[in-house]
């Protein structure tokens, strides 16, 4: 197989296609708020070697709060690069966010960027990012395109992992169709990296900086057909893999190793779909590389398109079922702790009593039955009486013993005892661990500190198939018996779910499986109480989340589902 470099995408030269209006190697990204590019001018080195540089032009001195066309205000700079700088901008008449990308007027690939905005806006996809506004005046060409602040790109969702099969299998579905649109009116990108393509909150897939990305950079390709299908390629094998198919690593993903050359996606990972694994392939082959089992290769968008069409589909996955949780049985079963607080305007049904005895017989046997419990009655506590004043005092009178003064029926309850626990470690099932150094702040008796997750992109319910949850190992100091543990959690929100299990070490090697499970509830707030319905003797319990509520930023992990244990405590 031939040898492979990061550039390879932006400068391969295998297919008979006329250049296009807007030729490029590398290019700027459009606007993303909570992901905005980042340039270094190592990743400049990997364009073509016959890329044009500007010479001698230099950024225009703008600043945030500067006003375009006495509309456009510019906010914050996200790019500054080759004579050129993108800004995340505010179009005060329409009072959107919007994206603009600006450069002097005499920088030589001005007038290749207003073609190519042009050219681009005269296309009108919905797939693509919109080009709005490109206009010269004053010494400056400017070009004004759509912001989109619910989309993420996808450099941002392979940082924590590959894709599901499905999000993979849609994502090269509708950049693929997109291009061959794109292709089809005469118009490249040239330079589709996992920062150019974003998913948005309704998961549909957009690409930004058609045409305008590889002007303003003023790289050409011979065979821009085929360098935009080896890239869609490249996305593919990153979203199956998490790894970029060169030696070289790029966009925060690590390379393959040096000298194994071009192998397929299901070689580098397991489990990775096998058709999915193959169409990559076919859209990465050249240069002497093949196609793994031997299908022709896809030089074109078109071809990709109707090779992914000929695939059986691939359906999403169906959505997990959550059991309604257990009715948790307290010792304050009257007042607010006991039930449910009734919703205004909701009249709460009254149970009907039952029917009294009626009969002349009935009236008579309650009389009877009155004295017979009257007689026991005096009985038992003359009895009770008489066996405590010959007993005296009794060894387990120290003991503490938790009644229900508003539950006639429950009697006394067994002694309810703290655990102290000596030690906890993260168990980790599957992929990275959350924040190991900090599990014991879950039992420091502090409720300020707390052990949190990650932020996870896809939820409440976590994926089985990235990661079928997180938790941590407590150590009871001996064989204890637990009757109910209580856990203080961080972030409220629909839905954490949590369960207890006993298990034999404290190590992560044990599987879930092995483990026997005691408990489990699921929450909306931010204290919880499991109460075990199997008792069993265990040394060590298993907390375990497997859903988690969506929470916003903060100064660990930014937006997504996620969760943080302040404090827990077990009984016996």
């Amino acid at each position: 197989m031939a040898e492979r470099s990061t550039a390879a995408v932006d400068v391969a030269d295998n297919s008979g296609d006329e250049p296009l209006t807007a030729k490029a190697d590398q290019s700027t990204s459009d606007g993303v708020a909570q992901n905005r590019e980042r340039e270094t001018d190592s990743e400049e080195a990997q364009g073509s070697g016959g890329a044009e540089r500007p010479g001698k032009a230099s950024p225009p001195e703008l600043h945030s709060g500067h006003k375009l066309a006495r509309r456009y205000r510019l906010e914050e700079c996200v790019t500054r690069l080759d004579g050129f700088s993108s800004w995340r901008a505010v179009d005060e008449k329409l009072r959107r966010a919007v994206g603009v990308h600006l450069l002097p007027a005499d920088h030589p690939r001005a007038r290749s960027v207003l073609a190519a905005a042009r050219s681009s806006a005269l296309l009108g996809d919905p797939r693509f990012v919109q080009v709005l506004d490109a206009v010269e005046e004053n010494d400056l060409v400017y070009v004004v395109h759509e912001w989109l602040p619910d989309a993420t790109e996808l450099t941002t969702l392979l940082a924590s992992g590959p894709l599901q099969v499905h999000d993979a299998y849609q994502m090269v579905s509708q950049v693929s169709q997109a291009m061959a649109a794109a292709h089809r009116e005469g118009l490249a990108h040239l330079r589709l990296t996992p920062g150019a393509v974003l998913r948005t909150s309704s998961g549909q897939w957009r690409i930004r900086g058609l045409a305008v990305n590889a002007a303003l950079r003023g790289i050409s390709s011979d065979t821009p057909q085929r360098t935009d299908t080896e890239a869609i390629g490249a996305l593919l094998y990153a979203a199956l893999t998490q790894r970029w198919p060169y030696e070289s690593d790029a966009y925060g993903l690590s390379g393959l190793p040096k000298g194994v050359g071009l192998i397929a996606p299901d070689q580098v990972r397991a489990g990775v779909h096998r058709g999915l694994s193959e169409l990559a392939m076919r859209a990465l082959a050249n240069d002497g590389a093949t196609a793994s089992r031997h299908e022709s290769p896809c030089t074109t968008p078109e071809e990709l398109v109707k090779a992914i069409s000929e695939m059986p589909r691939i359906r999403p996955p169906e959505p997990a079922f959550t059991a309604p949780p257990e009715y948790q049985r307290t010792t304050y079963q009257q007042g607010t702790y006991g039930r449910q607080a009734p919703r205004p305007g909701v009249t709460q049904p009254v149970p009907a009593p039952p029917p009294p005895l009626q009969s002349r017989t009935g009236k008579a046997l309650k009389w009877a039955v009155s004295a017979l419990l009257i007689a026991a009655l005096g009985l038992g506590s003359w009895q009770l009486a008489d066996a405590l004043m010959d007993r005296g005092k009794s060894d387990d009178t120290k003991q503490t013993q938790t009644t229900d003064g508003n539950d006639k029926n429950s009697g006394n309850t067994k002694p309810v005892k703290p655990i102290a626990i000596q030690g906890a470690q993260e168990y980790v099932a599957k992929g990275d661990a959350q924040a190991p150094d900090d599990v014991d702040k879950t039992y420091d008796g502090d409720s300020s500190t707390y052990w949190r997750t990650k932020s996870f992109i896809d939820g409440p319910e976590m994926k089985p198939s990235f990661k079928p949850g997180v938790g941590i190992v407590y150590d009871l100091g001996s064989q204890r018996t637990v009757s109910a543990a209580s856990i203080g959690l961080r972030y409220p929100g629909d839905h954490t779910t949590i369960s207890l299990y006993a298990t034999d070490s404290m190590g992560s090697s044990t599987s879930l499986d092995s483990m026997t499970k005691i408990g489990t509830v699921t929450t909306t707030g931010t204290t919880v109480k499991i109460t075990v319905t199997k008792k069993v003797k265990s040394q060590y319990v298993l907390l375990w989340i497997t859903a988690m509520p969506h929470a916003d930023t903060d100064q660990y992990s930014g937006s997504g589902y996620k969760q943080a244990i302040t404090d827990v405590k077990f009984t016996s």
